[in-house]
């Protein structure tokens, strides 16, 4: 059994002949080598045999976020132009069409939900079943995902076949994937978090098991009826797990999960793959995902664990220099799983892959035994003299004291050092803390450059949306400016 939806129930054979039957129905639509399909839906089989048709044809298929709204939906359509876009009218379709009404890209659209004779099925049996043998690079790309928006606008990530099968079998081997395993894709099918699981368990020849939404109860009938061995589940789901099946009324004992959860304990078997030993690492869209991981690492000096076989890891300085271990620079990656650029951003692709390796915009640091310490997102930088100083290092550092409850990093014009650096920092409740203390214990935290010059203490920092910090707004109070590439304000 390849995929379950419901009542359909697909064995692989049966799903090669669906592939084979709507990629010669794409090839009627002008679908060919380096094309792209545009998915505007919920969870679904289909993702997966869209997917694999274009791969049969050497298109991109694109499984686009439903949640964004019109304008966002709208970007992604013109963005990536695609000859066809399948869509959903249930629950997501007042959203999707506004969308469409806002784009200028034509394409034939074909709406999954509708068993008529203008819907999906009706156009997949218009395919003839025979493979069409297309010689495909495996080096291409076959998927794109769009990441979170940076410099304004989100980006297409395209991954190639090769990154989709090294994936799935390095993630399936360290989390105990074989071919009889049953994922339950509960999570969303346009994030690499979910797709990691179903690339490694497709590629092992288990069973993928999907939801269109998650409810609490239907989550729990789904694990009990189709033995499912493994889910995507984040805290809330496991809440819904615990909360629906309180009286044990589900049979959940297939599902295998790291223990440390008394209620899902006493529901689901352990999980004893190495994974599960120390689930976690770092990773981005970028690389496929996971580019390193902590079982990796057990007993590592580093809190990312070591790297995955299949990519090389560095820590730079601004030059693309090494930096020594211990200290802080920008992470980049080589390697079988690394994307091959962003769909239609030539400048971008051309400063992020410069010299051969993939600049993540994320900093960390090696650390004496080799292991990955992740430190936070390049997202702004000061300059002081010759050096790059990253704001949340130091932020990182100021927090630590233990009468700091939040500190904010700014960048001061300086004469003499180009900026200065600035802490915004406010006390935790009760406590006393001094500008020398604050000083004196990033001296012997961090390099002496990196320790702030001067800092101011207020009650609260000034937040966008409640949530993240507003630093244009620290910079206009406090005289922030003259930041790298002629900025007088943060970016």
């Amino acid at each position: 059994m390849a995929l379950v939806d419901g009542a359909t129930r697909l064995t692989y054979p049966e799903l090669d002949d669906r592939v084979n039957r709507l990629a010669h129905a794409l090839t009627g639509e002008g679908v060919a080598t380096g094309e792209r399909v545009l998915w505007l839906g919920q969870n679904s089989f289909r993702v997966i045999e869209l997917l694999l048709a274009c791969s049969k044809l050497g298109a991109m298929f694109c499984p686009a976020n439903w949640r964004q709204s019109p304008d966002e939906l709208a970007f992604v359509i013109d963005d990536l132009a695609p000859k066809v876009v399948i869509w959903q009218e249930e629950e997501v379709g007042e959203t999707v069409l506004a969308g469409r009404e806002r784009a200028t890209a034509s394409a034939r659209w074909i709406r999954h939900d509708d068993d008529g004779p203008e819907g999906y099925e009706a156009f997949l049996v218009t395919g003839d079943a025979d493979d069409m043998d297309i010689p495909v690079d495996e080096a291409s790309a076959a998927i794109i995902i769009y990441t979170a928006a940076f410099g304004g606008r989100p980006n297409g990530a395209m991954l190639s076949h090769t990154a989709c099968i090294t994936q799935g079998m390095v993630y399936g081997h360290i989390t105990g994937v074989t071919g009889e395993s049953v994922f339950l894709n509960s999570g969303p099918l346009f994030h690499l978090g979910t797709l990691m699981n179903t690339f490694s368990v497709f590629v092992a020849g288990g069973t993928n098991v999907f939801l269109r939404r998650v409810e609490g109860e239907e989550l729990c009938r789904v694990i009990a009826e189709e033995r499912c061995t493994g889910a995507f589940l984040v805290g809330p789901m496991m809440d819904q797990l615990v909360e629906f099946n309180a009286d044990g009324r589900y049979d959940l004992s297939s599902l295998r999960l790291p223990r440390g959860r008394n209620e899902l304990d006493a529901m689901c078997s352990p999980d004893e793959s190495p994974w599960a030993a120390a689930p976690g690492g770092y990773g981005q869209t970028e690389a496929m995902g996971m580019m390193t991981f902590t079982c990796l690492g057990l007993g590592a000096i580093g809190t990312h664990g070591r790297p995955s076989p299949v990519v090389q890891i560095r820590v730079v300085d601004g030059e693309d220099n090494d930096v020594p271990t211990g200290e802080t620079g920008e992470i980049v990656v080589r390697g079988l799983t690394v994307m091959n650029g962003y769909w239609n951003r030539p400048e971008e692709n051309a400063a992020r892959s410069r010299g051969g390796w993939h600049h993540t915009n994320d900093l960390g640091k090696r650390e004496t035994d080799g292991s990955l310490s992740f430190v936070g997102p390049k997202t702004r930088m000061i300059k002081s003299a010759a050096e790059n100083i990253y704001p949340v290092e130091v932020e990182q550092c100021i927090v630590a004291h233990v009468a700091v409850a939040e500190c904010a990093i700014i960048g001061i014009p300086d004469p003499k050092w180009v900026q200065s650096v600035k802490a915004i920092v406010v006390r935790a409740e009760g406590a006393a803390v001094t500008e020398d203390d604050i000083i004196e214990h990033c001296r012997a935290s961090i390099a002496s450059y990196k320790k702030p010059r001067s800092v101011e203490f207020v009650d609260a920092l000034p937040k966008i949306g409640g949530f993240a910090i507003d630093y244009d707004a620290l910079d206009e109070q406090f005289g922030g400016g003259n930041y790298p590439g002629g900025r007088t304000r943060s970016a």
